[in-house]
């Protein structure tokens, strides 16, 4: 039996992350940012000050991958490194003042690249697979601990 690739959840996703990746892309450039720098921004719009070790923990990314983007980032003047007062080897990540203004504009790309990508879509269809989503996400994370999906 041939292997039909769009009857794999891996692959769907992987193009779902692509096409979702590309309809921000344009806005988000225009903004003057990734989007792979998006995650980073959400979560020091969230949290700002974080450690780059509090970023890693929040957005499960690789060592090198982060440390890249916030190079970039602070080469773009998104954000600012400081010292952290107590920990030598730390550096505390704080969003810049344009890093900080663009928060409502890059909210607004993301949602309309959503709109784009799940258009034709009907609201509850949307929030099912979003839901669906989050409950797949939850049970990758699971077997990354080590641990069975739907199993204490």
């Amino acid at each position: 039996m041939a292997f039909e690739r769009s009857d794999s959840a891996l692959y769907l996703a992987s193009q779902l992350a692509k096409g979702l990746s590309r309809a921000l892309q344009k806005r988000a450039a225009a903004l003057g940012f990734s989007p792979g720098q998006f995650p980073v921004l959400l979560a020091l719009w969230h949290e700002d000050g974080l450690t780059q070790r509090q970023l890693l923990d929040r957005l499960e990314v690789e060592q090198a991958t982060l440390a890249n983007t916030l190079a970039r980032m602070e080469r773009d003047g998104l954000i600012v490194k400081t010292p952290h007062p107590t920990d030598r080897r730390a550096q505390i990540i704080l969003l810049s003042e344009h890093g900080r203004s663009l928060e409502q504009l890059a909210l607004d790309a993301a949602a309309h690249a959503d709109d784009t990508v799940f258009q034709g879509f009907r609201r509850f269809e949307r929030e099912l697979l979003m839901e669906y989503m989050r409950m797949a996400i939850a049970n990758a994370r699971m077997l990354d601990e080590g641990r069975e999906p739907g199993r204490s």
